[in-house]
């Protein structure tokens, strides 16, 4: 996500360390840098003539303060208008009602992912306490709904099946399915109903006419646009024709975590005057993130998005346990096993490429980010099958796994001798730097801070 545009950026600023202050000379050649580093990522043209203006006269005529660099006041330049553009306040999903279930009616066209998302929206609500419930008013596509009904199963929410009449006309089955919806979501006690529609283009107008229709027997709290971030400005131009004849309350856009290059996050928002609420960034059921502007303006940026990593460790992690590792770490017993759960720990986060993206690429990451090659999850895979294999002597006690033992432990994991010797070194050196963390009193207070017991 951004990765292209992020990179060219970073190029642009490079340009201008050194310089000692904003002239119309650097000016003019870092703005044109700007626009077509904007324009290969696929940004709407207006949007980019639109912030090309305001960067030029907010960055000319400008002193450069004391304690900044022409590079770092472009930056602090360029986030301000990156958030203008891409809202600067987090917009949140409307799911209160005072007669439930809420309705989140889900819209876009044939492939975008709406199907995937409800599920994924289903879950993340369920996550917060909320009772959805789905349901598949696609009777078109062949299996639409099963497939629906097979993600509800997946994400253990309520599915409504509903049964339209044999031969009924299309649009009178979609609205009877939809009444019979909220009618069940309504006796069943759930608050919110998500109901998932066919694709459909904005020139289809028996199917405009459709979700017309839907909008006006549901009236729903929410109707979100679904639109396919690597499809670009296609997803752009479909989203300001939906606009225009629905009035949709927001936008999800899926894929993020492909070949995408951003562009459709820059210019949605802008064009419809609708909020970016959610991106979808991964295939599994939790690859749902709410949109915030301010950590994607940073992600663009290359500051990273270390509050988004912060909450997914937060989420994935059991403190429990990181309690009990932490006295293990005192008391020099952090065992091969530990390092089996806190491999385990580190996996629940997602994949490990994306996580070293939220990193900022800048300050002591900077190295880090450049020199690192493509994270190898099948290594991560093989690291656990090797201690597996072992036996719980040899994993509490490292030090009599022998060459003879060696062997065995690679028969038994599909691995090499050579791949069991690397893995006896990384741990060895991974005690001794969490033996050092563990003396440090800011990692005490961090755990303190966890307001569990004590280990035994």
């Amino acid at each position: 996500m951004f990765e292209t545009l992020t990179d060219k950026l970073q190029q642009v600023f490079k340009t201008l360390r050194g310089e000692g202050r904003l002239t119309e000379a650097n000016m003019a050649e870092t703005l044109a840098a700007i626009r077509l580093a904007l324009l290969d990522a696929d940004v709407h043209h207006a949007v980019v003539d639109e912030l090309i203006t305001h960067l030029r006269e907010q960055a000319l005529g400008q002193k450069v303060m004391q304690s900044l660099s022409p590079a770092e006041q472009l930056v602090k330049i360029l986030r301000d208008e990156l958030l203008k553009i891409l809202g600067n306040d987090t917009a949140k999903l409307n799911v209160k009602s005072s007669r439930p279930p809420a309705i989140v009616l889900m819209a876009g066209l044939q492939g975008s992912g709406k199907t995937t998302t409800s599920a994924k929206l289903a879950l993340r609500l369920r996550e917060q306490g909320h009772r959805p419930m789905l349901v598949s008013v696609d009777v078109y596509r062949p299996a639409a709904r099963e497939q629906l009904q097979i993600l509800a199963a997946q994400t253990q929410t309520p599915y409504f099946q509903g049964n339209p009449a044999e031969g009924a006309e299309p649009l009178a089955s979609v609205l009877e399915l939809a009444r019979g919806a909220r009618r069940e979501a309504a006796n069943a006690g759930c608050d919110v109903l998500i109901v998932d529609t066919a694709g459909r283009l904005h020139l289809d107008t028996g199917l405009m006419e459709e979700m017309r229709q839907l909008k006006a027997q549901l009236a729903p709290n929410e109707i979100l646009f679904v639109a396919d971030a690597m499809t670009g400005q296609d997803a752009v131009n479909s989203a300001r024709e939906f606009h225009h004849q629905l009035q949709f309350t927001g936008v999800v856009l899926t894929k993020m975590d492909g070949d995408s290059r951003g562009g459709a996050a820059l210019s949605i928002r802008h064009v419809t005057g609708a909020p970016i609420k959610f991106l979808g960034v991964s295939e599994r059921s939790e690859g749902l993130e709410v949109f915030h502007p301010d950590r994607i303006a940073g992600r663009i940026l290359g500051m990273g998005d270390m509050m988004t990593l912060l909450e997914k460790a937060e989420a994935a992690v059991d403190k429990q346990k990181a309690v009990e590792l932490e006295a293990k770490l005192r008391s020099d017993s952090f065992s091969l096993e530990d390092f089996r759960d806190q491999l385990r720990q580190v996996r629940k986060l997602g994949p490990l490429d994306s996580l070293m993206k939220m990193l900022p690429r800048v300050g002591p990451f900077q190295a880090l980010q450049r020199g690192a090659p493509e994270v190898d999850e099948g290594r991560l895979t093989r690291i656990e099958a090797m201690i597996n294999s072992m036996t719980k002597e040899e994993r509490r006690r490292h030090q009599i796994i022998n060459g003879s033992r060696r062997k065995r432990i690679a028969r038994g994991s599909g691995t090499t001798v050579q791949e069991v010797n690397q893995l006896l070194k990384q741990y060895v050196q991974m005690r001794k730097m969490f033996q050092s963390f563990s003396a440090s009193p800011f990692l005490r207070k961090r755990i303190g801070n966890m307001n569990l017991p004590e280990s035994e």
